[in-house]
């Protein structure tokens, strides 16, 4: 058998049997828990909860309404068919000229309409997936290296890497400073790829920050860009959270604003990746965009559109929800209102059990501090009270070392993905366990760390508790979880 697929193997690519997906990290292998036994209010009330999943599905209602009253907005309607011809048939790869006019006017409103975008530089993609993956392409060769801060998005690893050859280069940000990206761990991050002689061609960012769900402010950015200047080197910002910001006291800023101030700066390496996955909470529809300042690589990305165009039936429908004004201003506000409310029931309800979280504002998402839960301050910790929380508590959350975070015990926790009554569950279950084995863990004295909320905790899962829960589950604390043959684009 064994030889058998040796010789079936010597017929393929490096690439069709190699490991360049990256499926084997835990972030994905959550998935695997998930999917074998998700989670039910009937069904299947001791079920896993999808915590892993960075959707917004707080506002369908909103979207569903509006596809209601405007049935002409699909051509696979009744009202709609007679469009149906004209849609069915070849489009340009440039897109529809209405959808590339209708997201340049979104994407200017959901940064307060403070910079508008031309759509002739409007790029489709087939989600940011494949946005991240063609500006890849189009601005390194292989073997060429991108700077990365961390903690940041796992699958940035497959999107900007497998096929293309590039690697990244993590940018160390740390706790104490709640993970804000500095001109000197930018400056050590490029000194040490140039001491490995690795090109490095660019500098990628994520704004809002997935995992963090913080944003970068206007003085960060100007650092950020006058760096880049510096080297000579392309910046590409990710911004597919820009209208996830829900509070109204830190207004998100676009690296777009900033350039725009800076006459100085050379916008032939500023680019911006984008979509409505987040933002609108369509990911399924594979709506990515590529903005990008610079002509040749808008010309280049275009034609390298091919391989993955959003659909005319989407871009049809797209065009029309997104030309309309009144429904567009109301779901921002509306999404923001939601994900506030959302962001603080969960994180009062972790206080409650003295877990906190880095102070953010905006994503999907919480960063959870769970560092003194660990038996050690290690990333084999973090991974044993990874599988308790998979397999005792049923969530399935994120473990910070599949997002590349320096520091152990941190953890991304979605909570936009389930309604009301889910979430409730999932905090009644992190109050249950806490409750527990309060009594029965003992205290350790751990550095305290830095944050926006100096935490209380003082528990921690002891070498035994651990193996406790494993044993359970059938478990060894070092047993890996089987690798999920599911893989989620842009979670």
């Amino acid at each position: 058998m064994a030889a058998n697929l040796r010789n079936q193997n010597q017929l393929l690519s490096k690439m069709a049997i190699g490991d360049g997906h990256g499926e084997n990290s835990p972030y994905f292998d959550g998935w695997k828990a998930y999917d074998e036994y998700p989670y039910h209010p009937i069904d299947r009330p001791d079920g896993v909860i999808q915590m892993g999943l960075a959707e917004n599905q707080l506002c369908f209602d909103l979207i569903q309404d509006w596809l209601m009253k405007n049935p002409k907005a699909s051509i696979c309607t009744p009202d709609g068919v007679l469009n149906f011809k004209d849609t069915a048939i070849f489009q340009d790869y440039h897109g529809l000229p209405e959808f590339r006019a209708a997201m340049a006017k979104f994407m200017g409103k959901v940064r307060g309409d403070r910079v508008k975008f031309d759509p002739d530089r409007i790029v489709m993609s087939g989600g940011a997936t494949g946005a991240q993956e063609t500006i890849a392409f189009c601005l390194a060769n292989p073997g060429d290296a991108f700077l990365v801060p961390t903690p940041y998005y796992p699958g940035f690893d497959r999107d900007l890497t497998w096929r293309t050859g590039v690697q990244l280069v993590p940018v160390v940000c740390a706790s104490s400073n709640n993970f804000k990206i500095t001109k000197s761990a930018l400056e050590d991050a490029y000194r040490e790829a140039q001491e490995k002689n690795i090109r490095v061609n660019g500098l990628l960012i994520t704004n809002p920050s997935n995992p963090l769900g913080t944003i970068l402010d206007r003085q960060t950015l100007k650092g950020i860009v006058s760096f880049i200047n510096e080297k000579n080197i392309h910046l590409v910002c990710d911004e597919i959270y820009a209208a996830t910001v829900f509070t109204n006291q830190h207004n998100f800023v676009s690296v777009s604003e900033v350039i725009e101030e800076d006459t100085e700066c050379n916008r032939n390496l500023v680019h911006i990746v984008y979509s409505l996955s987040k933002d609108m909470g369509l990911p399924g529809f594979r709506v990515g965009i590529i903005y990008s300042y610079n002509d040749a690589v808008v010309n280049c990305a275009r034609k390298m559109s091919s391989f993955g165009l959003v659909s005319s039936q989407t871009q049809h429908l797209i065009a029309a929800m997104l030309s309309d004004d009144e429904f567009v201003d109301r779901f921002i506000a509306k999404s923001k209102e939601r994900l506030d409310k959302r962001h603080k029931d969960f994180t009062e309800g972790l206080k409650q059990v003295e877990i906190d979280c880095l102070n953010g504002n905006a994503g999907l998402f919480v960063w959870m501090d769970l560092h003194k839960l660990l038996k050690d301050q290690s990333f084999e910790a973090e991974m044993e009270l990874w599988k308790v929380i998979i397999n005792k508590i049923k969530l399935n959350v994120s473990p910070g070392s599949s997002f590349h975070c320096s520091e152990p015990g941190w953890f991304r926790v979605c909570i936009a993905n389930m309604d009301d009554s889910t979430m409730e569950v999932a905090l009644s279950r992190i109050r249950d366990f806490m409750h527990q084995n309060k009594d029965q863990n003992t205290e350790v004295k751990m550095p305290a760390r830095k944050l926006c909320r100096q935490s209380s905790l003082k528990l921690s899962l002891s070498r035994g508790k651990v193996e406790d829960f494993m044993s359970q589950n059938n478990m060894s604390p070092r047993t890996p979880i089987p690798h999920s043959p599911l893989v989620r684009a842009r979670t």
